[in-house]
This record gives structure tokens, C-alpha cells and sequence, in this order.
């Protein structure tokens, strides 16, 4: 198998201010060089960016921006092209979060575009998929993740689709507190490789990194990251803290 647990933090619309983002990156920078064996990034704001790259440049630690837009560039005000963050020295990018589909109208559609925009400049995306509460307790959350996952990569082929990470993220429990169960995480992470599979080969659906997020924290990440499935964690508010985060990886590290 030999996939390595990737630990990525997403900062979203935090830390407030450059004093704050600089005092992170510092502890961060600090906290996770003891680490070798683990892959780890830092997915600040746009504004943190070059910042972030310059600070953790003779670091193991990668930066990656949390959206993208499909074009390279043209007026289209307020996007970021995928050169703009290879410049900035992003090696990932978030796609489709469920909070980019919540809130600012993020589809299938466009997932696919920017997916397909990351890889032709040489950007790994982070595509992140999963189900609401209502679509979990109506038993159709595979169904759901099932169209998400085909439509995202519809018309790539296997050398595209291996650059590509996928974060399974149950909507429900992204900053509310509440976590899937190991065995429920695990059960949709084995779905999803099994999709890859049938989709494209056993030997590609064994090579892909399949990340889970939604309140993932130092007490619960070693139970999460020790199922056969689940390699790493897309870290949201826990990614905050940089003792909070360390601990994470130190379980990922531990699980190696």
C-alpha cells in the first residue's frame, strides 16, 4: 500500500491579523520540525500566503491556498488563478469544500474546472467531498458522495487522477464538534477507494490519498488515522493551535 498520512490545517478566515499569523507560523514552524516521517501543510488565507512560504521555506512543512479559480487569468475580480498560487509557492489547494458549496454556490461543475486548472499548472488538489446530516439520516450519503467523486474527475485519466488527494469531510461534523465515528469515517473511506477502483484500477484506488476532516483534534486523531482507509486529516480549527496541531501529526507520526 505504502501511503503516507498527509496532516493539512486549514486556517479558513483566520487568524485575524498579520501579528497573529506570524506568532502561528513561528510555533508552528517550531512545533513541527521534530517531525520527519509525516507529510504536513499549512492551508492559510490568500493575504498569508507568501508569508506563510517564506517562513516554513527550510521547513517540511508545504503551503497550500484553500480555493482556486479555473481561469489563469482575465477580469475576473477577486479570483485567484492557479499560477498566482504556484508563484506563491503553494504546492496544494482545497477543492470544493462544503463550505465553498454552502455558501458561495461552489458545484460539481465547478470542482471539476478547478481540479482540472490545479493539475495543468502542477498544484495537488485537495478535492473534499461528503454528506449533510439530512442526506446521512435519509442513508442515501453514498449515493451523494458517489456524485460527487464521479463528477469531479470525469474525463481524467489515471496520471491526472493520482495527482489528485481526496478529503472525505461529512458536512455534519465540520466545526461542529461532532465526529464521524472511526467506524463510520472508515466505513465511507474503504466506499470511496472501492469507487476509485471501479472507476479506474485497484493498483490507482490503493495509491490515492484519502484524507478525512470534520472536528478532527489531538484526542481523536490516532483512533481516526489507524483505520486501513484513512490517510491523514484535513484540519480545521484544531489547525489554530500550534501544540493542538503537533499533536496530531505526533499521532500520524506514531502510526507510520
Amino acid at each position: 500500500m505504502g501511503r503516507k498520512k498527509l496532516i493539512a490545517g486549514n486556517w479558513k478566515l483566520n487568524p485575524a491579523d498579520a501579528d497573529a499569523t506570524l506568532e502561528l507560523l513561528r510555533q508552528l514552524k517550531a512545533r513541527l520540525a521534530p517531525f520527519t516521517k509525516t507529510p504536513m501543510a499549512v492551508i492559510p488565507p490568500f493575504t498569508a500566503l507568501h508569508l506563510a512560504t517564506d517562513i516554513l521555506k527550510s521547513t517540511r512543512v508545504a503551503v497550500g491556498a484553500q480555493d482556486l479559480f479555473w481561469e489563469d487569468s482575465g477580469a475576473y475580480t477577486g479570483e485567484i488563478s492557479a499560477p498566482m498560487l504556484k508563484s506563491a509557492g503553494c504546492k496544494y489547494v482545497v477543492i470544493g469544500h462544503s463550505e465553498r458549496r454552502q455558501y458561495f454556490g461552489e458545484t460539481n461543475e465547478t470542482v471539476h474546472r478547478k481540479i482540472a486548472a490545479a493539475l495543468k499548472h502542477g498544484l495537488t488538489p485537495i478535492v473534499c467531498v461528503g454528506e449533510t446530516l439530512s442526506e446521512r439520516e435519509a442513508g442515501v450519503m453514498q449515493e451523494i458522495v458517489r456524485e460527487q467523486v464521479t463528477q469531479a474527475l470525469r474525463g481524467m485519466g489515471e496520471n491526472e487522477v493520482r495527482r489528485i488527494v481526496i478529503a472525505y469531510e461529512p458536512v455534519w461534523a465540520i466545526g461542529t464538534g461532532r465526529t464521524a465515528t472511526p467506524g463510520q469515517a472508515q466505513e465511507m473511506h474503504r466506499f470511496i477507494r472501492e469507487l476509485l477502483a471501479d472507476l479506474y484500477t485497484i493498483n490507482l484506488a490503493d495509491s490515492i490519498q484519502i484524507l478525512y476532516g470534520g472536528s478532527v483534534k489531538a484526542d481523536n486523531a490516532a483512533s481516526l488515522l489507524q483505520q486501513p482507509d484513512i490517510d491523514g486529516a484535513l484540519v480545521g480549527g484544531a489547525s489554530l493551535q500550534a501544540d493542538g496541531f503537533a499533536e496530531i501529526v505526533k499521532a500520524a507520526e506514531l502510526i507510520a
